[in-house]
């Protein structure tokens, strides 16, 4: 027997996770008709008003506002890792679980890191665009020099600099030893699984931006890691050194980065993500040495769907008044307001 009940997704996910939706019996509404055009808030509040489970992703606020206006709101599905578009507190307090898609993209994301790594550090960009555009006219011995990755002509083995060593951390290290790279790790929170894994020695943050040749970021967005690579962090980089962020944008200042781009104080930097996206800090998009992607970095057509098809199972899972296998506020089941909510 299908389900009753109205699912309400606010953009369109891979038909995976959609034919797992529909199959489910429970009337189904796709919001978004335009890929390149997000969700007007007031199709989203109404959207909400009228479903009785949510599947959002990280382009659309829900804070109390958008959140009471669900009264008959199971629950929430969203298509992502991260969830700090989500008001999880305000989540828990009027009785809604909140669910999200972890694990699945950890090594999707650190091949994409090393994508950008090798992309910044090699020039290939700048190299692509000289050579559509018929710049090319004759090879020269000088033409885009780049850093070597691994130990090159120089024999010096380089350092790679990983903050944040969750799965994406050390999934990057991981590769890091095929290049025979130094692998230095700063996370206030792992310190023992640094020291315990064997690849990474621990680095308190200003030796590991001092001495790394390569420094990746993929800590959590926290009121902690919101701008810890800012002027002074980048000042502390070696000049030849180079930065790649597939965490989350406001990690680093952008402002702060534009200016240590234009004045040479780090090498070049490559970004998956951006302080207010999808808009860049002024002056960042001229930068030659900044590579520049689009939120891409779990885009593969295993993982995106994937993440579609987790997403739709706790989407069902809320539907059903069952526990959603991936909560991240599970308490919220032993509430009151879950119980008139459920209807328990």
């Amino acid at each position: 027997m299908g389900l009753n009940g109205h699912i309400f997704v606010t953009r369109r996910i891979p038909e995976a996770g959609l034919e797992i939706l529909r199959e489910s019996g429970a009337a189904v509404t796709v919001s978004q008709d335009d890929e390149e055009k997000g969700v007007e808030m007031s199709d989203l509040l109404a959207g909400i008003g009228g479903c009785d489970v949510l599947v959002p992703l990280l382009t659309e606020p829900l804070g109390s506002e958008q959140l009471e206006a669900g009264p008959g709101l199971l629950g929430i599905a969203q298509m992502a890792v991260g969830y700090n578009n989500i008001d999880v507190d305000a989540a828990t307090e009027l009785g809604i679980p909140v669910a999200n898609t972890p694990g699945v993209l950890t090594e999707t994301t650190a091949d994409f890191t090393w994508a950008m790594l090798m992309a910044v550090a090699r020039r290939i960009p700048e190299a692509h665009n000289y050579m559509v555009a018929g710049r090319y006219k004759l090879w020269g011995p000088n033409l885009f020099l780049g850093g070597d990755i691994g130990r090159g002509a120089s024999g010096r083995r380089k350092v790679i600099g990983i903050i944040g060593y969750g799965r994406i951390g050390v999934a990057v290290a991981r590769r890091a030893t095929g290049f025979d790279m130094e692998i230095l790790a700063h996370d206030p929170f792992n310190r023992e699984g640094i020291e315990a894994d064997g690849m990474a020695d621990w680095a308190e943050l200003p030796e590991l931006l001092e001495r790394s040749d390569f420094v990746t970021l993929h800590p959590p967005l926290t009121p902690e890691t919101r701008h810890m690579i800012d002027e002074a962090a980048l000042r502390r980089m070696k000049s030849t050194a180079y930065l790649i962020n597939a965490a989350r944008g406001p990690v680093v200042d952008e402002t702060a980065l534009v200016r240590a781009l234009s004045k040479g104080w780090i090498a070049g930097a490559a970004l998956d993500v951006f302080e207010d996206e999808p808009a860049m800090a002024p002056g960042l998009a001229e930068q030659p040495t900044a590579v520049l992607i689009p939120h891409i970095a779990s885009a593969s057509h295993d993982t995106r769907s994937k993440m579609a098809t987790m997403a739709a199972t706790n989407a069902i899972a809320h539907l059903r008044r069952e526990r959603a296998p991936n909560v991240v506020n599970p308490e919220v089941y032993d509430t009151e307001a879950y119980r008139r909510r459920a209807g328990k």
